[in-house]
């Protein structure tokens, strides 16, 4: 795959298997601030320079207040004007760096940040595009697309904004306690005293505010997935007209997403203007202790003045860090989230060591001894009990029985979107344990009941199958639409294959559709066919256009159907019988109708829903 892809894409695709080393070998106490170093690594060297623009520029920024105590003390009450040309020059001078450093610093830290966060979702989605089907069958879509964006969303501000703000305000308080203390150490003692009050309040709004911004990120997750939910639903939604149930349920979830909002909105509304209070207040103390200093020829004017200056280096840091927290809580909370995920191992994966299957496959699948149990919150459920089942190579086998049978499930065991529990399941006398998992999907075509189409063309969906997106000839297409009878509505478009279908094919019926994915399967040229009730959700005249395609489809191949329809059941060679996980007949359609056992009875059934 990767000889398609271009220098800089390879060079991308490297980087993000490092990140997703680095980042799962981080641990511990500590992870998720490691983890985001590790998000920086690879960008190091502009973030060096981002880190030097800003120590330069906090110390620009910290100059104006030893400047205004020399502007007062050596040049105004001295009378010396050239000290003061000088001191005017210097501030312009600092305000000039202040003003570069500011502008590289914003550069470089947005620079790296969004390419930051680009590996991240990059490395979400890739982690996501590894996890087996069962990972999805138990969590939300909408959950996982929260990940995606809303947790990164929350990071980005994290990553571009607040860890900058979080080392220039400690820079910038380190450097005005020097200011303070070279100035007037009983001054800035007296400023201190207020550390105490501020470290406690800090504290306690830390504890207040950690499980608030972690609800926050719980509540929008569970909007996304409702909302996820209910969009994909809107057809049965409108057909029982259950609009206002979930309106109501909407309703209660982004209440609660308002409540924990609010939690941290008053949280910061208690807090933080009590930082400015007591700041406030310890400035009023200097002024009045200070004043008196100067009256009693302690303390020089141009002191108390750059005293007064520096202070607001001193508080508006510890303001700043207060701020800084809210967003850097609401970013950790993020974090967690998406390390939550990352952490998630794929339960389904290539065996140390596994081989590719041959090219191209003769297509003998063979189940030995196959147990399958689901997990389940209520524990293990059997849906396949000692299974054993042997399909020659170019054999159609119909899986009959009825819902809950399992027939899905073995289907789903020879495509290993599952591992049996216990016995083997073999094609071509090879281990699908000891097998890569693409060199098995890539001869392998699978039609569900309903066949999803992707937002696009009609050619782009049509060749979705083909190895590694290779071109595709619109001859191989329009003859695989005729093959399995798509081409007489395709033809009818007024633009043909190019034609834009929409999200999930909606401007298609559900019986185009379906044909679509029948091209699909043709133009990918699979050796063994999986048909999922393919059938099922079609009309007559579709089905009789299906039954003719079907014919070419399953020409050659070896194919595991399962279906209810009559017509299709009878084209099969073998047609096998489940009940309760285990196979119970086996054999031809005239061999089990002559057994007048369980396929007598289901044929029986069928025929008179058919002919009511």
């Amino acid at each position: 795959m990767t000889a398609h892809l271009k220098p800089e894409q390879a060079q991308a695709l490297s980087r993000r298997d490092d990140l997703r080393r680095r980042l799962r070998e981080t641990g511990g106490r500590g992870r998720k601030l490691r983890g985001l170093v590790e998000l920086l690594r690879p960008y190091r060297g502009r973030t060096a320079l981002m880190f030097l623009a800003l120590v330069v520029g906090t110390a620009a920024s910290l100059a104006p207040a030893p400047l205004a105590k020399n502007a007062i003390d050596r040049g105004i009450v001295k009378g010396d004007l050239g000290a003061l040309d000088v001191i005017v020059v210097l501030f312009v001078l600092s305000a000039l760096v202040v003003w570069g450093t500011s502008y590289a610093q914003t550069y470089l830290t947005n620079w790296v940040g969004q390419r930051a966060l680009q590996d991240l979702r990059l490395d979400i989605f890739r982690h996501l595009q590894e996890m087996p089907v069962g990972f999805y069958e138990r969590r939300p879509a909408g959950v996982l697309i929260s990940r995606m964006t809303n947790d990164v969303e929350a990071l980005e501000a994290m990553v571009t904004d607040s860890v900058t703000t979080l080392f220039q305000a400690i820079l910038t308080l380190l450097g005005s306690i020097v200011i303070l203390l070279v100035f007037d150490v009983q001054l800035a003692l007296l400023t201190f005293v207020i550390f105490p009050v501020m470290a406690v309040g800090s504290f306690a709004f830390r504890l207040a505010s950690a499980d608030a911004f972690r609800r926050t990120r719980e509540t929008i997750g569970a909007i996304t997935a409702y909302l996820q939910e209910t969009l994909s639903g809107v057809r049965v939604l409108r057909s029982f007209a259950q609009e206002p149930r979930h309106e109501a349920r909407f309703a209660e979830l982004n209440a609660d997403n308002r409540a924990a909002n609010m939690k941290t909105v008053n949280l910061n509304a208690a807090y933080f203007p009590a930082v400015e209070f007591v700041s406030a207040v310890a400035t009023v103390g200097i002024l009045l202790y200070g004043g008196h200093q100067v009256l009693q020829g302690d303390v020089t004017v141009g002191v108390l003045v750059g005293f007064i200056a520096a202070l607001n280096g001193f508080f508006d840091p510890i303001s700043q860090l207060s701020q800084v927290y809210t967003t850097y809580q609401s970013g950790m909370a993020a974090l967690d989230k998406i390390f939550a995920l990352l952490d998630e191992q794929p339960d389904l994966v290539d065996a140390p060591g596994a081989h590719e299957l041959p090219r191209p496959l003769r297509g003998e699948i063979e189940f030995d001894a196959v147990t399958f149990a689901y997990d389940t919150a209520d524990g293990e459920k059997i849906a396949l009990h000692d299974v054993t089942l042997h399909v020659p190579p170019g054999q159609t086998v119909a899986l009959v029985g009825a819902t809950g049978a399992g027939k899905s499930t073995l289907a789903k065991l020879a495509a290993r979107f599952y591992d049996p529990t216990s016995g083997r399941v073999l094609v071509d006398g090879h281990d699908l344990r000891d097998v890569t998992m693409r060199s098995l999907r890539s001869q392998m075509g699978i039609v569900p009941q309903e066949g999803f189409l992707f937002s696009g063309t009609l050619r782009d969906n049509i060749a979705f199958g083909v190895a590694d997106g290779d071109p595709v000839d619109d001859a191989l297409l329009e003859r695989a639409c005729r093959a399995v009878g798509a081409w007489e509505f395709v033809g009818r478009l007024e633009h043909g294959l190019d034609t834009e279908i929409g999200e999930r094919g909606v401007q298609l019926s559900a019986g185009q559709r379906q044909l679509v994915a029948f091209a699909r399967a043709l133009v990918a040229d699979p050796r063994i066919l999986v048909l999922d009730e393919a059938t099922s959700n079609v009309d007559l005249h579709t089905e009789t256009i299906i039954e003719h395609g079907l014919r070419r489809l399953l020409a050659g191949r070896t194919a595991i159907v399962i279906a209810h329809r009559l017509s299709t059941i009878r084209q099969a060679g073998r047609i096998v019988v489940l009940e309760g996980g285990r196979v119970v007949e086996s054999g031809t359609h005239d061999e089990l109708l002559g057994a007048q056992g369980a396929y007598w009875a289901l044929y029986r059934d069928w025929a008179e829903q058919a002919a009511a």
